[in-house]
């Protein structure tokens, strides 16, 4: 049976898991919802979601400097105890989340974080830009959401494409690690320095 986006869309609302992991568990289970449920809470996925409230206090600083010392990157990655901070996993996730916003430039952890003024902005000229193509009106909404989404994929880390596999993003990879350590990881924040900017 072959999986639908409709299917997919209707088990990530349901499970919040990512658009792969809902695919692969449709797959798996013939296009069965409940049964691809189930596949989802025996890997663990679901869990991750649950587990978004729980408070972090622990975790580690992690630095990252690109060969060649042009580029470094400082992030404060966030779990629940002392216990999981220490583990390879994390560790092994701290590294590579610095390691993307070296390579990716992110301007935001969410988008939740970008000011309203920039959003407004952007839409702004996503409006102006559909406008002037002589797009319709009612085709100019369309354009401008897609454009919206596509910048959040670009200026938001969570929303970006993982850069050592592009099939996953990055809020992805971390739902993986929430989903094997059993505790709640948040980037906490960031900052990335380049040379000469």
């Amino acid at each position: 049976m072959a999986v639908g986006a409709e299917m997919v869309k209707t088990l990530r609302e349901r499970s919040g898991v990512g658009i792969m992991e809902c695919k692969e568990a449709l797959e798996a289970t013939g296009g069965d919802i409940e049964a691809a449920a189930d596949y989802l809470r025996k890997k663990g996925l679901s869990k991750a979601v649950k587990k978004a409230d729980r408070t972090t206090s622990e975790g580690t600083v992690s630095s990252y400097i690109h060969p060649g010392g042009k580029i470094g990157v400082l992030l404060e990655l966030n779990c629940e105890t002392d216990f999981v901070a220490r583990t390879d996993q994390f560790q092994s996730l701290a590294k590579d989340i610095t390691m993307q916003i070296a390579a990716a430039s992110p301007l935001y952890i969410k988008k939740e974080d970008i000011p309203p003024e920039v959003i407004a902005k952007e839409r702004d000229i996503y409006i102006t830009q559909a406008k002037e193509s002589g797009k319709p009106e009612g085709v100019i909404q369309k354009i401008t959401d897609g454009k919206m989404g596509k910048y959040y994929t670009e200026v938001c880390l969570i929303e970006q494409s993982f850069v050592k596999d592009q099939d996953i993003t990055i809020r992805e990879l971390i739902a993986k690690r929430i989903a094997e350590l059993g505790e709640n990881i948040k980037v906490n924040r960031f900052a990335r320095f380049q040379l000469g900017k």
